[in-house]
């Protein structure tokens, strides 16, 4: 399958014949080294997906600080209505956009950068969309009037690196939203069936994105975990990369609780330094630029079943023709 390349408005796009694949073969990129260049340079946008209350905060704000801890300007985005986002960057629940421009009757020229960026740890800089009350409004919404917001006030295209830190699985286009405006979405997974299966949905919805916009899927990070066997699973039948695989550690959840990233938990127990060595690591992978990729996502039915038959039949032997079921009847 073969992708044209062309350039508009400074940006990298992508184009293929879709509607006549009916293999679903994963989109490739045919000049790795015309795509970096694209890149290198210039700002990095980060979407940061997974399962619901696998951690996603926790990883994202701890990625934003070691970016920092690179030299890197970085702003973390909230995209949630629960706009707890950077919680452990600030220590608090910060006033979102949404509630700032209701109380200045949606005019934007009245709102400066101080009503909205809060300064969290590490000098990470903290926005949160906010959101619609609940069962009314879309929070893609939200996203779109906090990136105008952003750029009326200059500051959108004023830092290294923006993460973009969003609620739970991807069920509608309003929630896949900040995948419009990211290079690389990273998802936070763990090695259970629930949390691969949201994976799952969610790299479906960057192949989706990636027709149209330079995304790509820059990796897995798996969070606390202390196997890796189903997750290994998964990519077997979906191939993408597996930027790390952080072990259950209790910090990590007490972290959120404190309101504290791990750096600063470490600057107190250098003990700890280990757990902040796996979240450089992701930010130095993430400042090298991969390649990434557009994945292959499975149909739900089929990782259903991959999914389910590695729980229920752990130790079966794999069969792969005629000849050898017959050697197994007779043993």
């Amino acid at each position: 399958m073969e992708l044209d390349y062309y350039s508009q408005s400074k940006s990298l796009y992508f184009l293929s014949e879709l509607n006549n694949n009916d293999t679903h073969e994963p989109l490739k990129l045919q000049d790795t080294k015309f795509y970096k260049q694209e890149l290198r340079g210039k700002d990095v946008k980060l979407a940061v997906y997974g399962k619901g209350g696998i951690g996603k905060s926790t990883t994202s704000c701890n990625i934003s600080v070691a970016l920092a801890k690179r030299g890197k300007k970085v702003l973390q985005i909230g995209c949630d209505p629960k706009h707890d986002s950077t919680f452990t960057l600030t220590g608090f629940l910060i006033p979102t956009i949404i509630d700032t421009l209701q109380e200045k009757d949606y005019h934007y020229e009245d709102v400066w950068p101080e009503d909205v960026i809060y300064k969290g740890y590490g000098g990470v800089d903290c926005v949160e969309a906010g959101g619609p009350p609940a069962g009314a409004g879309c929070g893609g919404y939200v996203v779109g009037e906090t990136v105008k917001l952003l750029k009326e006030l200059n500051a959108f295209d004023e830092y290294d690196v923006i993460l973009f830190d969003v609620l739970g699985d991807v069920v509608c286009g309003g929630f896949a939203a900040p995948l419009n405006y990211a290079d690389y979405c990273m998802i936070v997974t763990d090695n259970g069936f629930d949390a691969l299966f949201a994976a799952n949905r969610i790299a479906a919805s960057v192949r989706e994105k990636a027709r149209t916009h330079p995304l790509r899927l820059a990796g897995l990070i798996g969070n606390r975990t202390s196997k890796r066997d189903l997750i290994e699973k998964y990519i077997e039948a979906v191939p993408m990369p597996v930027l790390e695989v952080l072990p259950l550690i209790e910090d990590i959840r007490v972290s959120r609780v404190k309101g504290k990233t791990l750096f600063e938990m470490a600057e107190h127990d250098p003990s700890l330094n280990y757990v902040c060595d796996y979240y450089l690591s992701i930010a130095d992978q993430i400042l090298a630029r991969p390649e990434g990729v557009v994945p292959n996502d499975a149909q739900d039915r089929d990782l259903f079943s991959l999914l389910s038959d590695f729980y229920l039949n752990p130790g079966k032997p794999a069969v792969t023709n005629p000849e050898e079921q017959l050697d197994l009847m007779i043993v």
